[in-house]
Order: structure tokens, then C-alpha cells, then sequence
């Protein structure tokens, strides 16, 4: 065969080949089983040989799974980054359980798990709050310790209460009461409360059946409301108000509102019928911690009445601002 002819057949085989290529069916790769269609094997007996062929081709040939499953196993993962996976395996927040009890918790009686776990809302607890314990000094020169307490014992429904005001100056004990009284939790924020109050220091001591609520008004201002009925015909009604304002959660600013109404005169006490005594009053204090917080405040105080041709009825001012320094303490 001469070089022209070699070429011819070179040629021919080259255009031929992609061709034949796709034409070749799947079902004749080395390992591959193809569904039929129903055209194909048209004839029964080509149909059962070619089932034969296929069953010894399948004896000695491995199929296409068990190819795919060496090749994967057979996959070089040196070049793959691993340290992804783990962290997927872990749960969110990276957060993993702790083991389950070791032991069964013995049966217990009900009071036997409030006191191990402590979590009877009904268990009579105690605090006491020592809202002010200052000194002061006034416009006048005066200086003088106040204080002003309170302390509960009960439950969250009925209390008893113990609250204590006055002031002290160079001459004594110039005013200062005790309240005694029972309180009951009639809303969430709201509590009835009924007792007696004890007024002492300068002036001849009184006595006074008490009652009134006390709670968080609208906007969280804590606010007593207390009516009082004393001797020989005697009345009157206290209104106080206060507002934590937080600047931070430790540097708080607190003003405060009180008003003092009578329903006659006490001249021994210098007391004047009506609005006898306005005082309001601002307070900036830190707070350490909840138990222990000093502050620097000033008040401003109005009084009414003229008291001064009474034999010994006290030395009141009808007007006085006073800087106070002092400590609020919690027990």
C-alpha cells in the first residue's frame, strides 16, 4: 500500500471514530448495566441470551457501585482542610450538656424540699432599710443628725412594719415619730396598711391610730398615702413621693416629695392647721453595692403658722435649706 493510500484509510478512521464513539451504548462498558427499553430485544430468545451474557459478565465484573465506593475510598484526602467538620459537631455557643445525675434524688416530704432548695414563696423573710442616717447643716447655721428607718418581717401578702423619722439638734431630740403597723397586699404594686403612730421629742407626745396604702404609683414612684386619728379630736394626712433616676447603674439621683396635713393646731408642737409642713428634697448617691450606698443631698423646707409668742413651743423656721451628707445602709 502505497503512502497515499495510508493516508486515505488514516483519514477515514479519524472522521469515523467520534462518531462511533457516541454512538455506543452504555449497556457495552466493561461493568455497566442499562435499563431496557422495550425495543430493544424485540425477540424473546435474543432477549434470554442476552440476559445470560449479562449474568456472567456480572460474575466476573465489578458492578458500578462497588466501582464508585473503591474509588471513594480510595480518594487522597491529605489535601483537605478537616478542622470544619469538628467544628460543626459541636452544638451552638459551643455549649455542651453536663452529664445526667449519677443518683436518684430519695423521696421527700414537701417542707423537707422547700428548706433544701429554698424556694417557698410563702416563707416569712425580714429586711431593714436605713433610707437616711445624715448630718446636716442649715442656712442658719444649724447643724443637727437625722435618720429616717424602716423594717418589715412576713410574708410577700401580710407584713409587719417598723418605720422611724427625726432629727436631732444641739437642744435634743427635735422631732421624731415611730409607726407601727400590719400590711396587707391587696394588688401587685399596693398595700393597705393599719396600725398606731408615736410622735416624741420637743412638745408633750402624741398618739395616733394609722392608715394608709403604700406602692409604686404610674412610672415606678414610690408613694405612702397615711391618714391618722389622735387624741382630743386630732387628724391628719401624710403624702410622701420618690424617684430613683439612674444615671448608671450605681449613680442615682433621688428626689423626694413629703407633705404634712393637719386637721387643727398643735401650738406645743408647732403645728399649724391645714398644710402645715412642705419639704422636698434631692439625693445623689452611689451605690457600692445595694447594702451600702453614701450620698450628698439638699432639702428645702416651708413651714406654716407663727408660733413664736408660745411658751415653750420649739424654734421652728418658716423657711430652711439644708446640705446633708450621710449613708443609706440595707439589711
Amino acid at each position: 500500500m502505497n503512502s497515499q493510500m495510508r493516508f486515505a484509510v488514516a483519514l477515514a478512521l479519524a472522521v469515523a471514530s467520534p462518531a462511533w464513539a457516541q454512538s455506543m451504548d452504555m449497556r457495552d462498558m466493561p461493568g455497566m448495566s442499562m435499563p431496557h427499553s422495550h425495543d430493544d430485544h424485540a425477540n424473546p430468545a435474543d432477549h434470554a441470551k442476552h440476559e445470560d451474557t449479562h449474568a456472567g459478565d456480572a460474575a466476573t465484573q465489578p458492578s458500578a457501585q462497588d466501582s464508585i465506593t473503591h474509588n471513594h475510598m480510595s480518594m487522597d484526602h491529605a489535601g483537605h482542610d478537616m478542622s470544619s467538620m469538628s467544628t460543626q459537631a459541636l452544638p451552638p455557643n459551643n455549649h455542651v450538656a453536663p452529664p445526667p445525675p449519677q443518683y436518684v434524688v430519695h423521696d421527700m416530704t414537701p417542707s423537707q424540699m422547700t428548706e433544701l432548695m429554698q424556694m417557698d414563696d410563702a416563707a416569712p423573710t425580714g429586711m431593714v432599710l436605713v433610707d437616711r442616717l445624715e448630718r446636716s447643716r442649715s442656712t442658719s447655721g444649724d447643724y443637727a443628725t437625722s435618720w429616717e428607718a424602716e423594717g418589715w418581717w412576713g410574708t410577700p401578702i401580710n407584713r409587719l412594719w417598723l418605720k422611724t423619722e427625726g432629727e436631732r439638734g444641739s437642744t435634743g431630740t427635735q422631732d421624731g415619730r415611730v409607726d407601727v403597723l400590719w400590711s396587707h397586699a391587696w394588688t401587685s404594686f399596693w398595700d393597705w396598711q393599719l396600725g398606731a403612730r408615736q410622735d416624741f421629742g420637743q412638745g408633750p407626745k402624741r398618739q395616733w391610730a394609722a392608715m394608709g396604702v403604700q406602692g409604686l404609683a404610674p412610672y415606678w414612684f414610690e408613694t405612702q398615702a397615711t391618714f391618722y386619728v389622735g387624741e382630743q379630736g386630732r387628724t391628719a394626712l401624710r403624702l410622701e413621693s420618690s424617684y430613683d433616676m439612674l444615671f448608671t447603674q450605681r449613680l442615682i439621683l433621688t428626689p423626694k416629695l413629703e407633705l404634712n396635713f393637719y386637721g387643727k393646731d398643735d401650738l406645743q408642737r408647732a403645728i399649724a392647721s391645714g398644710l402645715s409642713e412642705l419639704e422636698a428634697g434631692l439625693q445623689l448617691r452611689y451605690e457600692f453595692s445595694r447594702k451600702f450606698a453614701p450620698y450628698i443631698g439638699v432639702n428645702w423646707t416651708r413651714r406654716w403658722g407663727s408660733h413664736g409668742d408660745v411658751p415653750d413651743a420649739p424654734e421652728v423656721h418658716a423657711l430652711e435649706t439644708t446640705w446633708v451628707a450621710g449613708v443609706r445602709l440595707w439589711f
